[in-house]
């Protein structure tokens, strides 16, 4: 795997990973690269500082209450850090309810069960019947906090 710092024509910087260096070129050549943030496919590569991790023994030899650095967790563009925000508004005000979601919000759309801001998770076919239904629901742009990596 490789990771390459792009760009769109609208100066839009993204990144992204590929198998190799080749499916980057086949992938860019077809028009099947497109930036994150406009869907431009007219991406090419920028600039790129190599990645160099440190031995792991740095890392092991710190005190256990020292600060660690945690570059992916600072917002690197102003559309991640409103990303952040929206969700920590969404999990501030909301109850999460985790694989009942289609089920609660069921409930509360009959008037089963009180309403309340929930989020949770949903199969495709659940999310779908729950729209067909009537149900107001929408996708979340990120997975719950126990299932990012």
């Amino acid at each position: 795997m490789i990771k390459f710092s792009l760009k769109c024509s609208k100066d839009h910087r993204f990144d992204s990973w590929f198998q190799s260096a080749d499916a980057y070129e086949k992938l860019a050549s077809r028009g099947m690269i497109a930036c994150a943030v406009c869907g431009d496919t007219d991406v090419s590569k920028t600039v790129m500082a190599p990645s160099v991790r440190p031995a792991r023994t740095t890392e092991a030899r710190l005190p256990k209450d020292a600060p660690r650095a945690h570059a992916l967790a600072a917002p690197a563009s102003p559309a991640e850090a409103a990303m952040a925000e929206l969700r920590r508004r969404i999990e501030a005000n909301s109850e999460y309810v985790g694989t009942d979601f289609a089920r609660a919000a069921r409930q509360m759309h009959e008037g089963e069960a009180p309403t309340r801001s929930i989020h949770g998770e949903a199969k495709p076919a659940e999310a779908r019947k729950l729209i067909e239904d009537g149900v107001p629901i929408l996708p979340l742009p990120f997975m719950p906090a126990r299932k990012v990596n």
